[in-house]
């Protein structure tokens, strides 16, 4: 059971269904139907305002179960493999050294 439900629009679904998109330069329309698609340029400035190096997001499917965005400042990991049936994909999980390495 979800400790909330999903609403159609604000930060909790932005947080959920945004994605990033190599063609769009700053924020774009979603082909989900909810949020927005964001570019390289989001990515920048969001950590260098939070002083971070990279983000990790989930809810995505990617073909090889984990994929870069964004000069390998942002990565999307996947775990379900044939995601549906519908997808020929594989699953990743990411594992986070405590000297901040990582790997898939």
């Amino acid at each position: 059971m979800r400790p909330t439900e999903v609403p159609d629009e604000g930060l909790l679904c932005d947080l959920l269904w945004s994605d990033p998109d190599r063609d769009v330069q700053g924020w774009g329309d979603n082909d989900r139907g909810v949020s927005f698609t964001f570019g390289n340029e989001i990515v920048d400035t969001f950590l260098k305002k939070h002083d971070m190096d990279l983000i990790c997001r989930a809810h995505q499917v990617v073909e090889d179960g984990y994929e870069f965005f964004a000069d390998r400042r942002l990565v999307t990991v996947f775990s379900a493999p044939n995601y549906c049936g519908e997808f020929d994909n594989a699953a990743a999980m990411m594992i986070v050294e405590e000297d901040l390495r990582c790997s898939f």
